[in-house]
């Protein structure tokens, strides 16, 4: 059994996609990141950057006592070699699938992140920085766009564990500021991905979680903002 401790944010979403392609037993312990249980000191415990998604494994492959793995990218990683799919064996074809991994989690995650900070979040509307991340995601998306029209199908070969990370960012594209019909290879990937059973799966498990349609003023001093010294496990 693994329990995912989860929000239905994109860095959630990709854990979720995973558990639905495999079939591993998993429980959804939600963590209402609005609300502050990120800072949780039992959170804290297996999560040290008070950040989800996280997830503790109970039936690890090499046996033993539970592992526990936070950052979403590690936990793909982590899963993807504890079932063997998703992750191929071939040095080559392993090396491009963590080349997009990373690419995600270094480029796409964390610019459409601050797109979407400032674009619906600030305080205040800053245009330089509204645009450079705005300009900075359509960059990304036309990396991404290119890289698909090369393969012909998924990011690295065969539907890989880069493109369950990559695919819940470009989900609230429109957010971005962006159009689908400007990149129309990473149109097609999108699409296929959206219509895979699991992702539709994975997505209802989201909706199944009880979160506020509108972030209130409270949520967002919790998330946005925060120091070292915001919050202490105690």
């Amino acid at each position: 059994m693994i329990d995912l401790y989860y929000w239905p944010t994109p860095n959630g979403h990709k854990i979720t996609i995973f558990l639905e392609e495999t079939g591993l037993p998993y429980r959804i312990l939600p963590v209402n990141i609005g609300a502050g249980d990120q800072f949780k000191p039992d959170f804290l415990a297996i999560a040290p950057n008070n950040r989800m998604p996280a997830i503790v494994d109970h039936d690890p492959a090499v046996g033993g006592a539970p592992i526990s793995v936070f950052e979403s990218g590690a936990i793909l990683l982590y899963l993807a070699e504890k079932t063997g799919q998703f992750i191929p064996k071939e040095t080559r074809q392993r090396v491009a699938v963590l080349e997009w991994l990373f690419w995600q989690m270094g480029g796409l995650g964390p610019m459409a992140g601050q797109n979407h900070h400032f674009s619906a979040y600030a305080p205040e509307k800053i245009p330089y920085a509204i645009n450079r991340y705005v300009n900075e995601t359509n960059r990304l998306y036309g990396v991404l766009d290119r890289q698909v029209a090369k393969t012909g199908a998924s990011l690295a070969g065969d539907y890989s564990i880069a493109d369950m990370a990559a695919y819940p960012w470009i989900v609230p594209y429109e957010r971005q500021g962006q159009k689908l019909e400007d990149f129309l290879h990473l149109k097609r990937w999108f699409e296929t991905i959206r219509e895979r059973p699991a992702t539709i799966a994975a997505y209802a498990k989201g909706d199944t979680v009880n979160r506020p349609k509108e972030m209130s003023e409270a949520d967002k001093k919790m998330l946005f903002g925060q120091t070292a010294t915001s919050h202490r496990a105690v």
